[in-house]
């Protein structure tokens, strides 16, 4: 086992990961530190292709059945300075369906980039469910730039979880757009917690395009001190009786700045697309019971903002 192996399984064990699933020769997992593929494991009916880049790692992934357990995603970057860039291409064929767990881990960033590009086909009856979460070191020297481009067929079911609330964020830009066909549906959240100078932006965009399909995205954002935050979620309902819902709550702190932009497009008479945007502070009310209970007002603040995230 080679040092920078053992070293990033330590930060995946900060990040909340749980090591001993890469001894499991049952689970799919993979593992990349900065461009260098340090461990792989494969089941039957995936295929998971890694080619080693000059700044990162092209990957091909393919899913021909249901794979009965998640498959483990581990990409970090250990030294202080360095770029990542992992390159996605994945097609999920018809009537098949597989669940990753994703995590990124930058654990001591000073001038640290990480970016990741996504082409994503989904079949037909097919379901594809992508969570990543991130654990960054405290000094905010993190860019993390994840865009994606996602299809889904009829009778298909895409969920995306993204969570960055461990450490610093850094700057942090978003970019998902996704086109649903017929019967199918797409369910999108991201929760991050900004502090310092953090500088956060989202857009996640969805086109439901076929008759029946449905979409929900939802964030849920926190920023304090001097941090800032740009959501902009956004569902196009075409498809005949299509319905979409858009979802984001930020609460702010400090000298920080939120700014929530829900878009809502209806262009077919029988669809809906409903939305909610909330910005402001921890609620005054829910701060004094538990400072009644004997929390001080930063532990209850604290604890009220983690609720919301969890």
């Amino acid at each position: 086992m080679t040092q920078d192996y053992e070293l990033m399984l330590k930060a995946y064990t900060d990040a909340g990961g749980k090591p001993d699933i890469f001894k499991e020769t049952n689970i799919a997992h993979l593992v990349v530190h900065k461009n260098k593929v340090i461990g792989k494991n494969l089941v039957k009916g995936l295929v998971l292709e890694p080619k080693e880049t000059p700044k990162g790692v092209d990957i091909y992934l393919k899913v021909e059945k249901k794979i009965e357990n998640p498959v483990h995603l581990c990409f970090g970057i250990l030294p202080k300075e360095g770029i990542q860039e992992i390159n996605i291409k994945a097609k999920i064929e018809n009537n098949s369906g597989i669940k990753l767990l994703a995590h990124c881990v930058f654990p001591n960033a000073i001038k640290v980039v990480h970016k990741m590009d996504a082409d994503i086909e989904i079949g037909d009856n097919s379901y594809y469910e992508y969570n990543e979460f991130h654990f960054h070191g405290e000094d905010g020297g993190v860019e993390v730039v994840p865009k994606a481009r996602i299809k889904i067929g009829k009778n298909s079911h895409l969920v995306t979880n993204f969570s960055l609330v461990n450490g610093r964020v850094g700057v942090f830009d978003l970019d998902y757009e996704t086109e649903v066909l017929d019967n199918s549906t797409l369910d999108m959240s991201a929760k991050i917690y900004g502090y310092g100078k953090d500088k956060i932006k989202i857009r996640e965009a969805g086109l439901l395009k076929g008759s029946n399909s449905r979409g929900v995205i939802k964030s849920r954002v926190a920023v304090k001190d001097d941090a800032i935050s740009e959501i902009i979620n956004e569902i196009t309902a075409a498809g005949e009786e299509s319905r979409g819902h858009v979802d984001c709550v930020e609460i702010i702190q400090g000298n920080a700045s939120a700014k929530a932009v829900p878009i809502v497009n209806v262009l077919n008479e029988t669809a809906k697309v409903t939305h909610e945007a909330a910005i402001g502070s921890v609620d005054k009310k829910q701060i004094e019971t538990l400072m009644a209970r004997g929390l001080e007002q930063k532990q209850a603040i604290d604890l009220i903002v983690s609720k919301m995230l969890r």
